[in-house]
């Protein structure tokens, strides 16, 4: 039996497949925390390049799940079952925190022990695709939101506590979207979710307009599976491709940015919503709440970003 380690420290579970181009700037900003009480664990399933000597070199545990055996569930389990401390922060493997407290920023919200799961926010790098950053500043605005009404979260840059893990590990079928699956529950056993956007992590996607549909219409089966009462036809396609499309249009305007950002505004909004509409594929209804957050574009303020007092962490690259 593993001694569970509780107080301010964390195990954090990595989840990577050839990250060799991403995963060393995530473990640079983790040696660069303000807490240093930490077991980093990197789930690797079969990657090919150096993403393993990179996460052992930083003195990460490493995990092996083969390329069969992977889902996102099965590979979270694999590396939480690993973890000794009670509480775990997922990260993405090409994700990379802004600020030295992002952990502590983090993990605050559990001295509260209502809280079940705490999430932060997400920004692209200046090389993202434009949609892609609308999709983030929608997703993740700049306030905090202790106890959120929403089962929405993401483990791109989550936290949770293992002990209520152990009584429900994330579903292993699904074809993604176990956060939310997971934090759906935490909701209907009485738990709350915290949004801290202080917690600022850096994501980065370059995904082809292929990798895009295939996010997408991965991420709409899993939700029909959750939400078996959720719809998406082809009138919510246009319509939602419309919209969205004119928004970031706006935007990418009002910003000096669109002649550059027009050919990927199209292409990147008509695959998120045409992978939305395979993946679902059946009527029905839709938590309302739920499909603003995923879906509606938003009105927002041009470089709305709040500066915060904490300096940034400086990479060398």
């Amino acid at each position: 039996m593993k001694k569970i380690i509780t107080g301010k420290t964390c195990s954090i579970i990595i989840r990577a497949y050839n990250e060799e181009k991403h995963i060393g700037r995530l473990l640079e900003g983790l040696q660069q925390q303000t807490l240093k009480d930490m077991e980093v664990i990197l789930v690797d399933s079969g990657s090919t390049d150096a993403t393993v000597s990179i996460a052992e070199y930083f003195g990460a545990k490493i995990v092996h799940i083969s390329p069969q055996e992977f889902t996102f569930g099965r590979s979270l389990n694999i590396g939480i079952r690993s973890a000794t401390r009670e509480l775990v922060v997922i990260a993405s493997a090409h994700v990379y925190p802004v600020y030295p407290d992002w952990l502590e920023t983090l993990l605050r919200p559990f001295e509260d022990s209502s809280v079940a799961l705490t999430y932060g926010k997400q920004r692209g790098p200046d090389f993202a695709k434009f949609s892609e950053r609308q999709i983030f500043h929608q997703w993740y605005p700049n306030e905090s939101k202790p106890k959120q009404i929403t089962a929405f979260c993401n483990n791109a840059n989550a936290a949770i506590r293992k002990s209520l893990w152990k009584k429900n590990p994330y579903d292993e079928e699904i074809t993604g979207l176990e956060d939310l699956a997971w934090a759906k529950w935490a909701k209907e056993q009485g738990y709350d979710i915290a949004y801290i956007a202080e917690a600022e992590i850096i994501h980065v996607h370059n995904e082809t307009p292929r990798g895009v549909f295939n996010r997408y219409k991965r991420e709409a089966m899993a939700f029909k599976k959750i939400h078996s009462e959720s719809h998406f036809n082809l009138y919510d396609f246009a319509r939602l491709t419309t919209a969205n499309i004119l928004s970031d249009l706006w935007h990418a305007t009002r910003e000096g940015l669109l002649l550059k950002n027009i050919p990927s505004i199209f292409w990147f909004r008509f695959m998120q919503f045409h992978g939305t509409h395979m993946g679902h594929r059946e009527t029905g209804l839709i938590t309302p709440q739920l499909r603003e957050t995923f879906y509606y574009a938003r009105e927002r303020k041009v470089k709305d970003e709040k500066k915060r007092d904490v300096n940034p962490i400086k990479y060398k690259k």
